[in-house]
């Protein structure tokens, strides 16, 4: 047999086998989406195992609306609680206060040294390697103070607290003058956790803790941290704060107050990630921007859709449910497809998948069953069509 004859018999060989090669395409390599079916006979566990969602939703106009009211209302938390104004700092149990009595220094006590009060750490260590310089509130909220004997001032104000130990003093000292303030500020702390640049616990002073200085204290929010996912946890409810969405709504973060107990945790921005495969230029894991990622945005990051084998008709979001996974299908061919796709926003742990073509499933299907079978038949071709 000549070199002729034996390229035309590949090529026999090949074009014998394509018929069963398409009937096979439908199996070919990638993600199927077709409706499950479970036969009636079938086991309760062969039913349970079907987790191939039963419809897949177009991404259409309406659903996108749909879906921006439903992400509104879950959004929607009643904040009000966390809003409001801090009066003047009461002293609580555990404060060190500094009280002078003047023209009578025998009543001063131990020797007032200025503490540093932005540093909970620095007080707490101090408080247990030296004596506390000051005057220090047991735990029952009392004071002991020479001549005014025991004073309750948990609860009060420095002015307030000023004013009931000058009327206890007045009974023995002419017109007493005293100077009362709280030292070092022990009694209210809240702890912030995260990313931020110095996670720890931060005591509040005289001046009122708000959601921001409570992040600064801290250090600030370090490049990894999502701004939109922020956790406040106040007597046993989590409130869920998204900066940018409050400023958009007009919320000054600022008015939002700090209490004692408060624990804010700050999540990072790799805890929503949404996930990119199938058919486009560079699959891959994005991080979403402050909780905000559209599909657009997706494919975009991605390199978009493979110009070679990708099916621009076939772009699936697939999503987790507390019931089953749901899919949604965008024909990115139909006018005005990438404007939904914009108005289209993913969740954390989405997955974008980019089905093939038909072409390119029958392709790969053809190279795993016959592998070279194709490039032997277009070498036979290119072969017999050289001038000899």
């Amino acid at each position: 047999m000549n070199l002729f004859s034996k390229h035309k018999a590949k090529m026999w060989t090949v074009a014998a086998t394509l018929p069963v090669l398409a009937a096979c395409s439908s199996v070919g390599p990638g993600m199927q989406f077709e409706s499950a079916r479970v036969a009636s006979n079938a086991s309760p566990d062969a039913a349970d195992a079907a987790v191939i969602p039963t419809e897949v939703k177009p991404i259409t106009p309406a659903l996108v609306k749909r879906e921006k009211e439903s992400r509104d209302k879950q959004n929607t938390q009643d904040i009000s609680k966390l809003i409001g104004t801090i009066g003047p700092y009461k002293i609580e149990a555990g404060d060190i206060l500094s009280i002078v009595v003047w023209d009578h220094p025998e009543l001063a006590g131990a020797a007032m040294a200025p503490p540093n009060v932005n540093n909970i750490a620095a007080v707490d260590q101090a408080a247990t390697t030296t004596p506390s310089a000051g005057f220090v509130v047991d735990h029952q909220g009392m004071v002991q103070f020479p001549y005014a004997g025991t004073l309750k001032l948990a609860g009060m104000t420095e002015e307030e607290a000023r004013s009931l130990l000058s009327t206890r003093l007045a009974k023995y000292i002419n017109k007493p003058n005293v100077t009362l303030r709280v030292q070092s500020f022990r009694s209210k702390r809240v702890y912030v956790d995260g990313e931020v640049k110095s996670p720890g616990l931060q005591a509040i002073n005289d001046i009122p803790m708000t959601l921001i200085e409570a992040i600064n204290r801290a250090g600030g929010l370090l490049p990894t941290a999502d701004q939109s996912q922020l956790a406040l946890i106040r007597q046993g409810a989590t409130y869920q704060l998204n900066l940018p969405q409050l400023v958009q709504k007009g919320v000054n973060p600022a008015s939002i107050m700090m209490v004692n107990g408060d624990v804010l945790r700050v999540l990072s921005r790799d805890e929503s990630k949404v996930f990119i495969s199938g058919e486009v230029t560079q699959p891959r894991s994005l991080t979403m921007h402050n909780g905000r990622l559209t599909l657009n945005e997706a494919l975009g990051e991605s390199g978009g859709v493979n110009p070679l084998s990708g099916d621009a008709s076939q772009i699936y979001v697939v999503r987790k449910s507390a019931t089953e996974p749901v899919v949604y299908r965008l024909d990115a061919k139909a006018p005005g497809a990438l404007a939904m796709a914009e108005g289209f926003e993913l969740n954390p742990k989405d997955v974008v998948y980019v089905a093939a073509t038909p072409l390119a499933n029958w392709h790969r299907t053809i190279s795993q069953i016959l592998p070279g079978a194709l490039s032997s038949a277009v070498g036979a071709v290119g072969n017999v069509n050289q001038p000899r």
